[in-house]
């Protein structure tokens, strides 16, 4: 039993050296290339390291700065007090402002005639 033993040990070992000759390496999806040199990379990382979180919210957010305006306060208000003296644009219904007038294909006196003689009873002509 100790000669089949020493006979199957001795092909395992043959058949993994074989494997292992016949064994690829891995190149990764993408081979390696790197247009920068080491100590760019490093200077990167420190500044990348030293800027906040660009991700935080809230508290862990650092401190906020106030918006700088690109309008001057003149030109801000101009526009309020325009935007304030036009018409709602959301608005509907009654609270939509005037209408407008618009000419009707019929004239006036004959809208008269017609509101007369619905009102005395007298049937529409059709």
């Amino acid at each position: 039993m100790t000669a089949s033993k020493l006979f199957s040990a001795a092909a395992l070992a043959l058949v993994t050296a074989a494997g292992a000759a016949h064994a690829e390496t891995y190149e990764g999806v993408h081979p390696l290339t790197s247009a920068e040199n080491r100590a760019d990379v490093a200077a990167g990382a420190v500044v990348a390291a030293r800027v906040g979180n660009p991700y935080a919210t809230g508290a862990d957010s650092g401190p906020t700065y106030a918006p700088v305006a690109m309008n001057s306060r003149e030109a801000v208000r101009a526009e309020a007090v325009t935007t304030a003296r036009n018409a709602d644009p959301y608005a509907e219904g009654a609270s939509s402002g005037v209408a407008p007038m618009v000419a009707g294909a019929v004239d006036r006196a004959t809208v008269r005639a017609q509101a007369y003689a619905a009102a005395r009873g007298d049937a529409l002509p059709l």
